[in-house]
């Protein structure tokens, strides 16, 4: 199997591949649109370093080539749940980076994962649900530094989730309220996170 590739990449095709030149020998990598524009703006002149995921299917072997390791150990999680096929896991990992995904079945976020192309609420559910016992990778892990996984991350959870909610009644928009929310301080309290997130909203 094919963990890695380190070259230049030539070539993007209109299928979302480009082509990595490992020592004249050239890898069709299968990557998501965002990592083709920032490896193509690199040029040829610089060695780019992917890392792989080999998948194997009846008809064909596949590479899926990632910038980062945490995005292709995310993506191996995205394929171990039900229902997920490899296209579907690069829709959202060219969607959501692996903090923002992590972050989102930590806060039971159906909207998050609904701005993947392709993801329903119904798939959306399904998937926080299932993903919430697959991401026990240590950096992909649900727990957040200083916090036990008891009632610290219970706490910070239902903080976060009762001001999206005070937010989402305001009339905010989901794409609002993330925006809104994310930089602050889990232990705040709601009444303090929802001061700052208002005055946050209303300098825009």
């Amino acid at each position: 199997m094919i963990g890695l590739l380190r070259g230049s990449v030539v070539l993007r095709s209109a299928e979302g591949e480009v082509i990595v030149d490992v020592s004249g020998v050239g890898y069709r990598v299968t990557v998501t649109p965002a990592s083709a524009a920032t490896l193509m703006a690199q040029g040829s002149t610089v060695e780019a370093t992917l890392y792989i995921h080999t998948h194997v299917r009846d008809d064909a072997i596949v590479l899926y080539g990632f910038v980062h390791d945490d995005e292709r150990r995310c993506f191996e999680v995205l394929l171990g749940s039900h229902g997920v096929g490899p296209a579907l896991a690069l829709a959202i990992m060219g969607s959501l980076s692996p903090a923002s995904l992590s972050t989102a079945v930590l806060e039971d976020d159906v909207e998050t994962l609904c701005t993947v192309p392709g993801v329903g609420r119904k798939t959306a559910a399904r998937l926080l649900i299932e993903l919430k016992s697959r991401f026990d990778l240590p950096d992909l892990s649900l727990d957040r530094p200083g916090t036990s996984a008891s009632g610290a991350t219970r706490a910070t959870r239902t903080t976060r989730s009762e001001a999206r909610a005070a937010l989402s009644e305001l009339g905010y928009a989901p794409e609002e309220i993330r925006g809104a929310l994310d930089g602050l301080r889990d232990d705040v309290g709601v009444e303090e996170m929802l001061r700052l997130a208002l005055r946050e909203l209303a300098g825009r």
